[in-house]
């Protein structure tokens, strides 16, 4: 069979009339498709349709459409009282509540009205495609068509192939997501799919940091902002989403992939979902709020010194870097006893460097010279560290221009251990085939907002550099969440560029 999505007078049919219906119809509209938009619920659907119609009469007054456009596109939509009224709809998208059995009954009612060739999906977020395509007569024209809210900003979705999706079905509604004027990636049926579960390592990482006590999650935030440009840090992120989303979604995405500790959560997550302290939609989460959700007394992430600047250091462990950041104080060779001594780290804790090397760990400062650090550089010392050392250093870099901060002893300091561990992700996925890698880095790019796919992040450290990182975090440690995925491990030890295929 083939599925033409350029047909002209294409009908597209929507099931659920919520943000995310009404979120595809407009979306089908501008792609000059008709709708048919049905939701069990009385009224819904006509109420949905209205807000469409107001959404798309603001691009009028912004300019962006004609009204006689906005009125042709309002006559394309047929409120349905039935599913019976889809039978003339080329592909139905299925968006409403995320419940198995009721999307079972859907789809096998739809089965009842509609023809062999048009293509059934769903907009689900979290379940399983092959669990609603089993009742289906025809599975193989069953896929996931998983949209992200907003939709007509969100320019990804996700076209999942579940078990028996043929491939004409998936070429069919990626044509179609263009049609609509979205960017459609090809995943395979897991859980989360490909964002939602690409979209764990930077959360968790930074709720993990802040568990052990490394730094606070203003200064996650800003590190990453500023050394990693993310344009949330992961707190605010979770903030914005809501903790009330974001911890349900980390533990079953934990619980389907067998409780792979890369995938764990911590006690701090659950303790603010259970307080109902849900981010900005309830003043409070990680961060406090006020009633335009706006920052209230945000906690300072600089470490601020009266300290004199180092004008001497001795180096343990060089790295190019380190001259730029430290210009204007000598790098020396040896040790002369009373100095600070400077390293840069990969992957590494300050107490496992100073206990290999021999040296003083009490006047050791280690210095994280990975991303970018034009703007901000993250020091650490180990336990019982001098603070008169650190302060030093801290304001040596401050003297150059860099803001600092300053974390207790962490292998991986924040920035490696989040990027490496969303690199480790990316690189799993691609090893377990949810998608090709550059599938993976594009659909996380715009799904997520990250400013470098997965893959790529890996490719900004150097592969063999991610490697050593996330090898080091697992020996320190001795956590599995740290373990380098295969795909990583052997294109590190081959040489070879990360997307290189299997």
């Amino acid at each position: 069979m083939k599925f033409d999505a350029g047909k002209a007078g294409l009908t597209v049919g929507v099931i659920g009339a919520g943000a995310m219906g009404q979120g595809i119809v407009q979306v089908s509209l501008q792609g000059e498709m008709k709708v048919v938009l049905y939701d069990a619920k009385d009224g819904a659907a006509a109420a949905g349709k209205e807000q469409v119609v107001k959404r798309l009469e603001r691009l009028v007054e912004k300019g962006k459409l004609s009204a006689d456009a906005v009125a042709a596109m309002a006559a394309r939509v047929t409120v349905a009282s039935s599913l019976a009224e889809f039978r003339d709809c080329a592909c139905v998208v299925e968006a409403i509540f995320e419940n198995l059995e009721v999307k079972q009954q859907v789809f096998s009612e739809l089965e009842e009205h509609v023809a062999e060739d048009c293509l059934l999906t769903s907009n689900t977020s979290s379940l399983p495609i092959g669990s609603i395509a089993r009742v289906c007569k025809h599975p193989e024209r069953v896929a996931g068509f998983h949209f992200f809210n907003p939709v007509p900003l969100m320019r990804l979705v996700e076209v999942i192939r579940g078990p028996g999706t043929e491939e004409w079905v998936m070429d069919g509604l990626c044509a179609l997501g263009e049609r609509m004027g979205r960017t459609p990636v090809k995943v395979k049926d897991a859980p989360g799919f490909l964002v939602n579960f690409g979209g764990r390592a930077f959360t968790t990482e930074g709720l993990a940091v802040v568990h052990e006590g490394v730094a606070t999650p203003a200064e996650v935030d800003a590190v990453m902002r500023d050394c990693g440009h993310f344009r949330m840090g992961p707190f605010q992120l979770m903030d914005l989403t809501g903790i009330d989303v974001n911890y349900p979604v980390s533990l079953i995405v934990h619980e389907q992939y067998s409780y792979d500790p890369r995938l764990r959560t911590v006690p701090l997550h659950k303790a603010l979902y259970d307080a109902g302290r849900f981010g900005r939609k309830t003043g409070i989460g990680h961060f406090r709020y006020d009633e335009k959700g706006q920052e209230v007394n945000p906690p300072s992430p600089d470490h601020e010194t009266a300290a004199a600047p180092a004008v001497q250091v001795y180096v343990a462990a060089e790295a190019p870097e380190l001259a730029d950041l430290l210009a204007g104080v000598a790098l020396d060779e040896t040790d002369d006893g009373s100095s600070p001594i400077v390293a840069a780290l990969f992957g590494e804790d300050c107490a496992t460097f100073a206990s290999r090397m021999g040296i003083d760990h009490t006047r050791l400062v280690a210095i994280d010279v990975t991303g970018d650090t034009s703007k901000r550089v993250t020091i650490m010392s180990a336990p019982g560290a001098s603070e008169d050392a650190r302060d030093a250093v801290s304001a040596a870099l401050q003297k150059n221009g860099r803001k600092v901060t300053a974390i207790r002893d962490s292998a991986g300091f924040i920035a490696q251990r989040i990027r490496g561990m969303v690199g480790n992700l990316g690189c799993e996925m691609a090893q377990i085939g949810i998608a090709d890698p550059d599938s993976i880095d594009l659909a996380m790019k715009l799904g997520l907002n990250y400013p470098l796919g997965p893959l790529e992040i890996i490719s900004d450290l150097g592969v063999e550099r991610a490697f050593a990182i996330m090898a080091a975090m697992h020996a320190v440690s001795g956590d599995d969440r740290y373990r380098p995925s295969l795909w990583l491990r052997r294109r590190a030890q081959l040489g070879l560029d990360i997307k290189t295929p299997n």
